[in-house]
């Protein structure tokens, strides 16, 4: 039995703008997480992935589709069993600044955690717990504890929250973006932390944005755009033979130390707005100019992609913004994901959109 389960979820955000309507922040995600396994989760900003980490936690709820761990709906937990699903399910995300209370030393942040889930343990094996917890994160105790946020970097506080996670002996740990804000000698040591607990039975979701990190630490891979995966499978079957056009663009942005970086401006077969647009912008610009033509047309359809989706699919199966916000079961409509079909043995790809 898997330890987490992502099935169908989706997740609908109201919009802000003045025309009112919902923006698909999930497409029918689904996973899952067995013990002792690391899954990357990448994409670019916006594409999602830090709301499957907050569906899981259970801080938002999906508009449709179902968590499970360990064979149950975390969405019947009652806030007693919330608390049990809690010491096994945590949580590191990328800013640590929000997580203190700058009134208080960075020390009440374990002292929470003892009122819950340690009250009968005593002062000094709880001191023990926390300087080998600290001691994992290569922090020194005499050097953070006692401390208030402004007196410490970014870095200290983010291998705080770390340790504060591992004092439960958790098993499942949602990282996202955890090592965003650590200097390069550090990142290694929770990598390396993070491979440890691995083998020790962990489950962790890491989601980042930056793939060699994905491809450093993860047993699988998924590739998530506009909500939606479109490829996921082995790190080694994704990253050495990626099949998804989306894929291919992630991985030729990272840069290489032994090759000069040149800007390629994306031809006019991804423009959304046809061939004769795209004729168009060549015929308008002089010899010369039609790349950066063609690549700001490219680029207007990257970021309007996902608005003609929501509009193109709420207008077949809601019926506009009107018809989602009269029905709470319109709302729960998911959009249709691309169809993933299998490339090969552990290793799915999606159709075109």
């Amino acid at each position: 039995m898997s330890t987490l389960k992502v099935d169908q979820v989706s997740k609908l955000f109201r919009a802000t703008s003045r025309g009112g309507g919902f923006t698909p922040a999930l497409r029918k995600v689904s996973f899952e997480l067995q013990p002792g396994e690391v899954i990357s989760l990448i994409g670019e900003s916006g594409s999602g992935k830090t709301t499957i980490g907050r569906v899981i936690l259970r801080l938002v709820h999906p508009t449709s589709g179902t968590v499970t761990f360990e064979g149950t709906d975390i969405a019947k937990y009652s806030q007693r069993a919330l608390r049990g699903y809690y010491r096994n399910v945590q949580g590191v995300f990328q800013d640590p600044f929000s997580s203190y209370n700058p009134i208080y030393r960075v020390d009440r942040v374990y002292d929470l955690l003892r009122e819950v889930y340690f009250r009968h343990i005593s002062d000094k094996d709880w001191g023990d717990k926390i300087e080998a917890s600290l001691h994992a994160v290569t922090l020194n105790p005499g050097d953070v504890l006692g401390k208030y946020p402004h007196q410490l970097s970014g870095g200290q506080q983010q291998r705080l929250l770390i340790a504060r996670a591992l004092l439960l002996d958790v098993n499942v740990l949602v990282a996202d973006e955890i090592i965003s804000m650590l200097d390069a000698s550090t990142r290694v040591d929770v990598l390396n932390l993070l491979v440890k607990l691995k083998r020790s039975g962990l489950a962790i979701l890491f989601i980042t944005h930056d793939l060699s990190l994905g491809n450093y630490v993860s047993d699988r891979t998924i590739i998530l755009r506009h909500g939606a995966i479109v490829e996921m499978g082995a790190t080694g079957k994704v990253f050495g033979n990626p099949q998804h056009d989306y894929t291919r663009m992630l991985l030729s942005a990272v840069p290489e130390l032994h090759k000069k970086w040149q800007h390629t401006p994306l031809g006019p077969v991804a423009a959304a707005y046809g061939s004769a647009v795209a004729a168009d912008v060549l015929e308008s610009t002089p010899n010369g100019h039609a790349a950066p033509a063609l690549a700001q047309v490219s680029m207007m359809d990257e970021m309007s992609h996902s608005e003609q989706v929501v509009k193109r699919d709420l207008r077949s199966r809601v019926g506009g913004a009107r018809a989602a916000t009269t029905s709470k079961s319109s709302v729960a409509v998911a959009l249709e994901p691309p169809a993933l079909h299998e490339f090969e043995p552990d290793h799915l790809v999606a159709e075109p959109e």
